[in-house]
């Protein structure tokens, strides 16, 4: 009987092996099942495809490869990508950036970023040209900003004031606003980065109705994955832009708060502050 420990082992392979050509009828002899069995199982047990699974891993190593690589088409087939045309459009969608530009740290890209003393304590909202990428609580400024440039330590970052950025100024100011006095959650495009199955969970966050909360076996079945609720709950930890993609409202099964990268006081708060928010609104 098949269990997933077999299909954690076949991950493993995957990720050891990323940069190869991995045809589902060869996964699926590891795991002793046939291709389309393994593949549902597999699909069902992780919350995306082997070969979704597969294009994750390779394009972190890809990243990676980027930084000790000569140039970006080095990097590209290192990687085992057998196309640059198709690998350039998907790295850029998920990157936020050119490959190019990643590959120095980020050079040439402009992010702007912004601080406020909010009723959760420091924030740090940061964007780039396609909308705001980073929002995070934090103790001091040094800290957040160092978590902020720490992927991309050669782009260039400027202070968010009404000469130099004044969407982001503005935005910030509508999420200090929301957290401060109950204001609807402001409507601010988003840059979301992640493998697709990340944003999928993300793009249903946003979803969610202020003052409802959910479980984390919930969300894996809206999404249409009911058996990745770990996946799910990974999508949630890795949730770079707080507040604005709502991850707060999702609760364990027993209905405790789970877990909460800016703290569960802080998950708390943002739990009560909408649910006076919804009754308000009745």
């Amino acid at each position: 009987m098949p269990t997933t420990e077999s299909i954690i082992t076949v991950a493993r392979h995957i990720e050891a092996h990323a940069n190869e050509k991995l045809p589902l009828t060869r996964l699926a002899q590891l795991a002793h099942l046939s291709p389309s069995h393994f593949q549902r199982l597999f699909t069902a047990t992780l919350g995306v495809s082997p070969k979704e699974y597969q294009d994750a891993i390779r394009m972190e190593l890809f990243k990676s490869l980027l930084k000790t690589e000569p140039t970006v088409t080095d990097a590209i087939f290192a990687a085992g990508f057998s196309s640059v045309s198709r690998l350039y459009g998907e790295a850029s969608r998920q990157m936020g950036m050119t490959p190019s530009s990643y590959k120095d740290g980020g050079t040439g890209e402009v992010i702007s970023y912004a601080f406020r003393d909010s009723s959760l304590g420091l924030l740090l909202m940061a964007a780039t040209q396609k909308g705001v990428c980073y929002t995070a609580f934090g103790e001091s400024e040094s800290i957040l900003f160092d978590e902020l440039v720490n992927e991309f330590p050669q782009a260039s970052f400027i202070p968010s004031t009404a000469y130099a950025s004044r969407e982001l100024d503005d935005w910030i100011d509508a999420l200090d606003q929301h957290l401060a006095s109950q204001a609807p959650l402001p409507s601010i495009p988003l840059d979301m980065k992640g493998t697709a199955f990340q944003i999928k969970v993300w793009k249903y966050l946003t979803r969610i109705p202020a003052g409802v909360s959910i479980s984390y076996s919930e969300l894996a079945t809206h999404i249409g994955n009911p058996k990745a609720f770990r996946a799910a709950a990974s999508a949630c930890g890795a949730n770079r832009i707080g507040v604005l993609i709502p991850c707060h409202r999702v609760l364990r099964g027993d209905g405790s708060l789970g877990g909460f990268r800016w703290g569960l006081t802080r998950k708390q708060a943002l739990l009560n502050a909408e649910k006076g928010l919804s009754e308000a609104a009745k």
